[in-house]
């Protein structure tokens, strides 16, 4: 299954499970509720979640004066790609990493850490910015914006219905409301989570095939990932929040098992195995 019409679907999911939970709340008028509460938590994702990330990590804005490699990178892999160049970050983490934020190409900023500058040749620099640019021009900022928004409303709106099951006087003398509401309270927001994860699992995929052909070298990112692999567990960073960990080019936080499950990132071997396979393909 493409990953696009993986990522459709999921959103699908989503959507079914926000309105199921609106109309449990109070039929048409809580499917209503359910379509204004996702609206507006879009609306505030759409049109400030690219500063909110930024302050978050306390990205600084970089001139060209400032970074002339960096910007030379970005300029020419922005042309390529046939998107504006967008506005660049530096953020003050030892730790490697990057990611892409900000609703269209046109209001798009790219942030790097100075651990990554400061690791990377410069092909393998090419690769994972190519890859936060492949994010930008496939829009999936705005996909993820919107999957964690609707998460997050069905999360409340669970919560809502879930009390109101539990404590409500007519369910309780009937039985079974208690069970739903526990049922609510627990697994639907479980369940919106790892839809949500989901999402940004097959939009890492196509962002690094993506990011292959702009630069038409994928053991460059396929060299980046490794390197991140491990510095990535043994430097740690201080501004790393769970709210923006599906935006880095690698998960800032340590886990494996079934906490892969939960994680915003497939597993880096996996991305790894898939360039290695596009050599020779481009």
């Amino acid at each position: 299954m493409g990953n696009t019409v993986k990522t459709a679907l999921l959103l699908g999911l989503l959507t079914g499970l926000l309105l199921v939970i609106g109309d449990a709340l109070g039929g048409s008028q809580g499917l209503v509720l359910a379509l204004a509460v996702a609206g507006a938590m879009n609306f505030i994702g759409y049109f400030f979640s690219d500063k909110i990330a930024l302050a978050m990590h306390r990205a600084q804005p970089v001139s060209e004066a400032e970074a002339p490699e960096l910007y030379a990178v970005v300029a020419e892999l922005a042309q390529r790609a046939q998107i504006p160049v967008p506005r660049l970050y530096i953020i003050p983490e030892m730790q490697p990493n990057a990611f892409a934020t900000g609703r269209s190409p046109r209001h798009a900023a790219v942030a790097v850490t100075e651990g990554l500058l400061r690791t990377m040749n410069r092909a393998e620099l090419a690769g994972v910015l190519a890859h936060e640019l492949a994010h930008v021009k496939n829009r999936d900022i705005l996909t993820a914006s919107v999957a964690a928004t609707l998460a997050g409303a069905i999360t409340v709106l669970a919560r809502m219905v879930g009390y109101a099951l539990m404590f409500g006087q007519r369910d309780r003398e009937e039985g079974g409301g208690s069970w739903g509401g526990l049922f609510l309270l627990i697994v639907a927001p479980i369940a919106a989570l790892l839809i949500q994860l989901a999402i940004s699992r097959s939009r890492e995929f196509a962002a690094d095939e993506r990011a292959a052909r702009l630069t038409g070298n994928p053991l460059g990112l396929a060299s980046a990932l490794r390197k991140l692999a491990g510095l990535t567990e043994r430097v740690p960073m201080e501004t790393a929040q769970p709210a923006t960990a599906s935006l880095m080019i690698a998960n800032p936080f340590a886990g494996g098992g079934l906490m892969r499950l939960f994680s915003t990132h497939p597993p880096i071997e996996a991305r790894i195995a898939r360039l290695e396979a596009m050599v020779g393909r481009l």
